[in-house]
């Protein structure tokens, strides 16, 4: 017999999209995940790049995940490439958004620095969540050199991109049944961390302030 709390989450995951099959994904519907994806992230990013946060951001730790520049595909639409073109798993979105958010609140050597989601580092830090998702959860995954051209990198740098990001989540990629529901739950109410213990709802429009990859 199937439990309130089970119910619940069959409703949230298939709210979600994520109990489609992947083997056979959908051409006219986009998960919803997807685009709920792409928003928090919008807003995370958004928040850190806010003119208040200027002088403070002046301690950020420039990682190899930074470019020189913002890339001119906006997160939405990068988000969409890697779905069609990867066709990963769903789950592997939510994955993702929890192995950027463990990167991001590693304890670093130096208190004076701080990492921060930026239009400068977000779509290295996406496609490389994403790839190292879709190993560790899909039975199908593509190889670094396939990533690589979805993401608009050269092979060599994914390559490093992946190393350097499994190191520094030292390797911990397992997702408890608790953590997974808990990302979904901040997907879907747009709950995105913002550097307190409490979680603060984001509500608004999504408009991305991305300008250039």
């Amino acid at each position: 017999m199937e439990t309130s709390s089970n119910s619940t989450n069959s409703s949230l995951f298939r709210w979600l999209g994520l109990l489609e099959d992947y083997d056979q994904p959908s051409t006219s519907t986009l998960p919803r995940v997807i685009t709920l994806l792409a928003s928090a992230l919008v807003k995370m990013i958004q928040k850190n790049e806010k003119p208040f946060h200027t002088r403070r951001n002046k301690d950020e730790e420039i990682t190899m995940f930074h470019g020189s520049r913002a890339p001119s595909m906006n997160i939405q639409r990068y988000t969409e490439r890697v779905h069609r073109y990867a066709r990963c798993s769903p789950a592997c979105f939510v994955a993702a958004f929890a192995y950027i958010i463990r990167y991001l609140e590693r304890p670093l050597a130096t208190s004076m620095t701080r990492r921060r989601l930026t239009s400068l580092n977000i779509h290295r830090l996406l496609i490389t969540s994403l790839l190292v998702a879709a190993k560790f959860l899909d039975r199908k995954c593509y190889n670094n050199a396939y990533y690589a051209k979805i993401g608009g990198v050269s092979t060599e740098e994914m390559n490093r991109l992946e190393r350097t990001f499994l190191f520094d989540l030292d390797f911990r990629l397992n997702i408890t049944e608790e953590m997974f529901e808990k990302h979904c739950l901040m997907l879907q109410t747009q709950t995105v961390p913002c550097g307190s213990r409490k979680p603060r709802p984001v509500i608004g429009e999504i408009t991305c302030g991305c300008q250039a990859i």
